[in-house]
């Protein structure tokens, strides 16, 4: 996979920044050379404010960045419509933030990028400044066209977790669970461990949403009514499926080593096992796309932003992972 990978600007309040410079200097780790659609004065400014001795370089086009990487972190310029203090958001840069999403999936789809890494962006801030969409997995479904349905999963060491419903409050995603949604989630999981991960018999374990499994009933039907017909179809359909099975015993060391992947049935029940097994280097993925998009997972964390403490383990972690999946599929153009 010769292309670069593009980064996004991410929440110019936040940490993308920060990381991005640190990923830059601990560039031997990546795989594939990367570069940021951002505003260059911000981050020479920032650069200096955190002291980290980045050199940024404006480039015209994609095609520059590989060239650049060595000696310098490549930025293809998108300048902020407003000043940038990092801690402090400014809803009038809301619509670069969204723009940088947009050419980055535009690069990679016209096969000038060979995947996209999206910086933590502020769901409030763009919300207030018009942005309709819950998080950047809806937003990409929607660039990514009707005809796709992305999936997110959340990779760290030794666990893979997919929620089957995400961005919603509990008693919505528990409304929403059905089992033509879990059978989705399913497919979409199985063929990208087998297209992105190299895995070639994929084993998919999936979480019961009551505790103790519902119990036979006791504790709710949704185990019983929902979940296990959704196995049953994944069975059918030559997928290995194991379920529904108790959460609180899903995710141990010895579990953790009878399966790929996890479907999880809301946001929650999937993020928490994931940060408690690998807080610093979990990494946001979605699957279901015709382009590759990885993300660290993690926020703005505007708290700390512009103090140099922001760690990049998580962003290192998404970029190498992103520059393997788009090998892989670079490899096998079919998805086989």
């Amino acid at each position: 996979m010769n292309l670069p990978i593009v980064l996004t600007m991410g929440e110019p309040a936040g940490v993308g920044g920060e990381i991005a410079f640190k990923a830059w200097l601990l560039r031997r780790e990546i795989s594939a050379p990367f570069f940021l659609i951002d505003d260059p004065a911000r981050l020479t400014a920032l650069a200096a404010r955190v002291g980290l001795d980045v050199p940024v370089v404006a480039i015209d086009a994609p095609e520059q960045a590989a060239a650049i990487f060595a000696k310098a972190l490549p930025v293809l310029p998108l300048p902020l419509p407003g000043p940038s203090e990092p801690g402090r958001l400014n809803p009038v840069n809301a619509g670069a933030v969204v723009e940088s999403i947009d050419r980055a999936v535009a690069l990679v789809r016209a096969r000038r990028a060979g995947a996209v890494v999206t910086n933590p962006i502020h769901k409030y801030a763009l919300r207030e400044a018009g942005f309709r969409y819950p998080g950047h997995t809806e937003y990409l479904a929607h660039l990514a066209g009707p005809e796709f349905t992305p999936v997110m999963m959340l990779a760290g060491r030794g666990l893979r977790v997919v929620p089957v419903t995400i961005h919603m409050a509990l008693t919505a995603a528990i409304a929403a669970l059905d089992t033509a949604g879990i059978v989705a989630c399913g497919r979409a999981t199985a063929m990208a461990l087998t297209s992105d991960f190299g895995i070639e018999a994929p084993r998919l374990a999936v979480a019961a949403l009551n505790p103790h499994g519902g119990e036979g009933g006791i504790m709710g039907r949704e185990e019983i009514d929902i979940i296990a017909p959704a196995v049953v179809i994944l069975r059918r359909e030559g997928i290995t499926a194991l379920g529904p099975a108790p959460a609180d015993t899903l995710f141990h060391e010895g579990a953790r080593a009878g399966y790929d992947a996890v479907l999880c049935m809301y946001h929650d029940q999937a993020l928490i096992p994931l940060k408690t097994v690998d807080f610093a280097g979990g990494v946001n993925v979605t699957l279901g796309l015709p382009f590759v998009r990885t993300s660290p997972d993690h926020g703005t964390a505007l708290d700390i932003a512009g103090t140099g403490r922001a760690d990049a383990t998580s962003l290192i972690a998404a970029l190498t992972l992103a520059a393997e999946m788009a090998a892989r599929r670079a490899s096998h153009p079919d998805g086989g």
